[in-house]
């Protein structure tokens, strides 16, 4: 696959993907959305990627939100549509997908950014990121699911103080508040990403689908979370990964999936 907004790289059942717009500090146009999509689309039928780590290029900005250009003289339709489209092709995209998704951010993730990494299943912040949701010094909220995703990782009050104020958060206190997982030094950012993206793909692929289906309906309200549980741990003892995890490990060797 070409393209004219992202990098792809693939080694060890890793996918490496950059969003390289780097003199817009990788902001994110209809263009880069769809791109994201695409390629996505791709690895998720990919047999030989297991984990996606999803970044941002240069040391400045993971993505530095979206392009305001491009919807700057929307009505009321358009705008809805913007974020209708967005949600579905992406944002929603990446929280459902089978296949984990890490965002690595560094430097600046705001409005859009930090929604696009909200949408990854685990996030790691460079020590240098910078964290916001400034939608409301433009006249709007955030489009792409932050209203959500924000209260649903640091919970409500904290929520809106970030998005009333508009303020924008350091790697320390988006650790402290859980909206990253870990915070490390830029120069190591890409390494810590893959190594945990090396520990999860060795592990089973259907399980590892099922876990963050599971995990993700106890956020949705016409979802029972428990329900849901239930029903994809039962799914797992009719899969190849389950007979070659338990028969491994009755042998008392690695499992090979």
């Amino acid at each position: 696959m070409e393209f004219n907004n992202l990098l792809l790289e693939i080694s060890d059942k890793i996918a490496l993907l950059t969003i390289n717009r780097p003199k817009q500090l990788n902001a994110l146009n209809k263009e880069t959305i769809a791109e994201l999509h695409q390629a996505l689309e791709g690895l998720k039928s990919n047999d030989e990627v297991r984990v996606i780590v999803l970044t941002g290029s240069g040391e400045k900005s993971f993505v530095a939100g979206a392009d305001i250009k491009e919807f700057a003289d929307f009505s009321v339709t358009e705008g809805t549509e913007l974020a209708a489209q967005g949600q579905s092709s992406l944002f929603d995209y990446i929280e459902n997908f089978s296949k984990p998704v890490i965002a690595a951010v560094n430097g600046f993730a705001l409005g859009g950014g930090l929604e696009l990494a909200m949408s990854a299943h685990i996030r790691i912040a460079s020590s240098n990121a910078k964290l916001g949701l400034p939608e409301v010094t433009l006249g709007l909220i955030p489009g792409y699911g932050g209203t959500q995703r924000l209260a649903q990782l640091v919970g409500k009050g904290r929520a809106l103080e970030m998005i009333l104020s508009a303020q924008m958060i350091g790697a320390d206190r988006a650790y402290e508040m859980g909206l990253v997982n870990h915070i490390v030094e830029q120069t190591e950012l890409l390494d810590t990403a893959k190594k945990l993206a090396f520990k999860i793909a060795f592990n089973s692929s259907s399980a590892i689908h099922s876990a963050i289906k599971s995990v993700n309906a106890g956020y949705h309200t016409d979802m029972n979370g428990y329900k849901v549980e239930i029903e994809e741990f039962g799914k797992c003892f009719g899969t190849e990964d389950f007979t070659e995890g338990t028969t491994a490990f009755l042998n008392k060797r690695k499992p090979q999936f």
